[in-house]
């Protein structure tokens, strides 16, 4: 299982947002749509052994936790505008816990530290940071979780919890992609091995 999980710092985490204006209304939103589809799009499929999670911290009521599994989701197409309505149904959904909104979608109200102590004891976890290890010297498990953050680094807090699950630090090259570039070069990293 390959899994990433995705902080938006400044992702809106109310359904009150125009599909129109998915750069400028949702606090970068549009950086995690970016990302469902560097996880999961195929040139003619999905990846079913993938799952990717959306930490939504915007206001106004963070966090907001976005859960995608490949091996059961529907209705999932290679646009933004669309992936964008598949979120803004979940962030309608009321309720406690982790709910599904639609096959393979999940939405809760899990905050960070609660995501990593849900990973699999199995999973090895990494953080994508340009200061780490190549990716391409470091042997790779078949169970592996990535931790990036959107267009801003993780804060301070954020690392220090992640540290408590001891992930080994990757670089992808020489130079700072954005975060669904991030994606793609795992996920080929990963592939071609």
């Amino acid at each position: 299982m390959r899994r990433f999980i995705v902080i938006g710092h400044r992702a809106i985490t109310s359904a009150d947002f125009k599909l129109d204006d998915l750069c400028g209304s949702t606090g970068r939103l549009d950086i995690l749509l970016r990302c469902v589809n560097s996880a999961f799009f195929l040139s003619h499929g999905i990846r079913r052994d993938v799952e990717i999670t959306l930490m939504l911290l915007g206001e106004p009521n963070p966090p907001k936790t976005i859960r995608i599994n490949g091996s059961e989701v529907k209705y999932l197409n290679p646009d933004e505008r669309s992936t964008a309505a598949l979120i803004r149904n979940a962030l309608l959904q009321k309720g406690e816990g982790e709910r599904k909104c639609s096959p393979g979608i999940f939405v809760s109200e899990r905050s960070y530290e609660e995501v990593l102590s849900n990973i699999s004891k199995e999973s090895k976890v990494y953080y994508l940071k340009e200061e780490g290890e190549d990716i391409r010297k470091v042997p790779l498990g078949q169970d592996v979780t990535f931790v990036l953050g959107d267009d801003q680094d993780l804060t301070a807090v954020e690392e220090e919890i992640l540290m408590r699950y001891e992930p080994k630090k990757l670089s992808l090259g020489p130079m700072s992609y954005h975060a669904d570039h991030c994606v793609t070069v795992v996920n080929n990293e990963l592939d071609r091995r």
